[in-house]
């Protein structure tokens, strides 16, 4: 009896486990609803991720230089998403089906830029998150501008990737490693994210900043 319910417990274990996710890198153009303008800060190796269930398939062209203001104190000491400006424009996702952000919304197949965005500090948004730093996904169509925007701006834009009163997100996590190539990563808490490094730029001063993307997994209090 006792074996049984072992072999039924490693069963329950077993069919609960994620789907394998598989990264790859190729080089590829940028999807043509991505304006002029934007596609021509992207790097130019593709990030794809996939399941083997075959529900999540995402491709994405992060930007291959992200700007800062950053002081040359805050270079030396190593640079966070709050030294980016809001608004600023952080790559291009597409989605090959349907997607869940991590407010638990659907986002529908296609194209979107990313843009930082830092989750306002207000009761509704307490304990949603285990942190504030957020990449909006706006219809690609609809962003074709590769300054910063407006955070209410962008807000605005990225209503229209879900249809409803809220914006689509996707949490950012710090990354501190050193680690440069892309790779799919599990959280503590739960979420899959891709992280890799990017280099930062102001003037003549240059660095790299760890971005870790979460692709798989939702906030548990939506």
């Amino acid at each position: 009896m006792r074996t049984l319910v072992a072999l039924l417990a490693v069963a329950a274990v077993a069919s609960a486990a994620p789907p394998k996710l598989t990264l790859t890198t190729a080089k590829t153009d940028p999807p043509k609803e991505v304006a002029e303008a934007v596609a021509k800060l992207l790097d130019k190796d593709a990030i794809s991720v996939s399941g083997d269930d075959n529900v999540l398939s995402v491709t994405l062209w992060f930007r291959a230089e992200l700007p800062t203001a950053a002081t040359a104190d805050q270079f030396k000491n190593g640079l966070t998403y709050r030294e980016i400006p809001e608004g600023s424009l952080l790559g291009v996702v597409k989605f090959d089906k349907p997607f869940t952000d991590f407010r638990k919304q659907e986002i529908a197949a296609g194209v979107y830029t990313l843009r930082l965005a830092v989750q306002p500090d207000t009761g509704d948004h307490t304990d949603t998150a285990p942190h504030q730093d957020f990449a909006l996904l706006v219809p690609a169509e609809a962003d074709t501008t590769a300054d910063a925007l407006e955070v209410k701006a962008v807000v605005k834009l990225s209503l229209k990737a879900t249809g409803g009163d809220h914006p689509g997100v996707m949490l950012l996590y710090p990354h501190h490693g050193k680690e440069e190539k892309a790779e799919v990563v599990a959280q503590k808490d739960g979420p899959r994210s891709v992280r890799l490094r990017r280099a930062v730029t102001n003037g003549n001063k240059k660095t790299t900043l760890g971005v870790s993307l979460v692709i798989d997994g939702y906030s548990k209090t939506r």
